[in-house]
């Protein structure tokens, strides 16, 4: 196995190919590559496979190696402390290339960056803060960097890491326990999965989101959050979720809960979906749906429930858009709410997520929504129906699992 210096061994690692290939084209290339995601998705493992792929492509490169939630790297708490590390071990006959994990951690790393690009040092960095990355990476090196988003486990994803075969007990796993990628080496069982879950969703809140802005009303943090939960794609207002927690006897501004709200976007704990009018392409300022990142984690805020199974399947549809790298919103034609409206590089996808269609006036409204779009491109209604298949006016009903399971880079064209 390659290693980095330090002295660091690459562990053994599931590859995730659809990322790589991804972060392919910008290898050796003067660009800093940054690879953001929530806590746990599997980002250090990224960095892994990385590695091993410039190894393999320059063995003569110097690979160095910092993890800032690995004790030997405590000491570097700033860029210049940073720099003063990378310098030490640096071999000045051998092109360097730098590896930052947890990268936010570092105080003023962004000027460590720039240092080293300027250097023509090639850099990768990781990081699970989105607004504290964009906000110094697009000041400081604005036009030198490209971020690559790495989302938990797709349900292929799943399968392979846990060597389950296709099947509604697997699909329901994966609706149960989500995706994060540790889930492989617990049993998958509620007691134990649930209690690391909750152990995450802690240190994301606490460590992410509370430290990170100085949060003082951590109590109305964890109401918030459990409130989206609920909610998961309902439409929320900053008034209507204040609104709510005044019933609740619980006091506080819109302005905080915009603020509130933002700070778990940035965490990537949640992900907001604007609302966009299909015909005029203009976002509404108001209302947008939330859905969290792994399905695991919202269960382990509000628990797993049969009678949650409408909106549950409406995230894991979201999230698998988003993996399948969507650009994703919720649409509206008239009084018509098309549930997502998805565009990748040319392509545009309209896509429906209903359990059951269960009789005709669900079949009417479900596919008569997509049906209101006038123009020629794919639509799709994705439901829990055990028969599911075929069309109905030119519109796809495809399965859940089937769905789920499709080649997240493939074309529904």
């Amino acid at each position: 196995m390659p290693t980095a210096d330090p002295p660091f061994e690459i562990p053994d690692y599931i590859p995730r190919p659809l990322y790589l290939e991804r972060i392919a084209p910008y290898m050796s290339k003067d660009i800093i590559k940054v690879i953001v995601g929530q806590r746990r998705v599997g980002k250090s493992y990224m960095l892994f496979q990385i590695m091993d792929r410039l190894a393999k492509r320059e063995p003569k490169a110097q690979l160095v190696y910092v993890n800032k939630e690995r004790h030997e790297f405590v000491g570097i708490r700033t860029a210049d402390d940073l720099i003063a590390h990378v310098d030490r071990a640096r071999r000045k006959s051998r092109r360097l290339v730098l590896l930052i994990d947890e990268v936010q951690e570092i105080e003023k790393f962004e000027n460590a960056l720039r240092h080293y690009q300027a250097e023509g040092v090639e850099i990768y960095c990781t990081g699970s803060n989105a607004g504290l990355l964009s906000g110094e990476l697009a000041t400081r090196l604005s036009g030198r960097y490209v971020e690559i988003k790495v989302y938990c486990l797709s349900y292929r994803e799943f399968l392979e890491f846990h060597e389950l075969e296709r099947s509604p007990e697997s699909f329901r796993l994966y609706l149960k326990f989500g995706g994060l990628p540790y889930l492989r080496n617990l049993a998958l069982e509620d007691e134990v999965v649930f209690d690391y879950l909750r152990n995450i969703l802690d240190a994301i809140l606490l460590k992410d989101v509370v430290a990170r802005h100085s949060i003082r009303n951590v109590a109305f943090l964890q109401r918030l959050a459990t409130y989206v939960a609920d909610n998961v794609g309902s439409i929320l207002s900053a008034k209507r979720i204040s609104d709510f927690l005044k019933s609740q006897k619980v006091s506080v501004s819109h302005n905080l809960v915009i603020d509130y709200l933002a700070h778990l976007h940035d965490a990537f704990l949640v992900f907001r979906a604007q609302r966009m009018d299909v015909a005029g392409r203009k976002i509404f300022e108001i209302g947008d749906k939330q859905y969290f990142e792994d399905l695991g984690l919202r269960h382990a805020l509000v628990g797993y429930r049969g009678s949650d199974i409408g909106k549950v399947l409406e995230n894991a549809v979201y999230s698998h858009l988003l993996m399948a790298g969507y650009r994703v919103w919720v649409g509206w034609t008239g009084t018509r709410e098309i549930d997502f409206v998805c565009e990748r590089r040319d392509e545009r996808l309209y896509v429906q997520a209903a359990y059951q269609i269960t009789d005709d006036s669900v079949r009417d409204r479900e596919f008569g929504n997509l049906l209101a779009v006038d123009d020629n491109h794919p639509k799709v209604v994705v439901s829990m129906d055990e028969g599911a298949g075929g069309a109905y006016k030119g519109v796809r009903h495809v399965g859940a699992e089937e769905f789920l399971h499709e080649v997240v880079g493939g074309s529904w064209k």
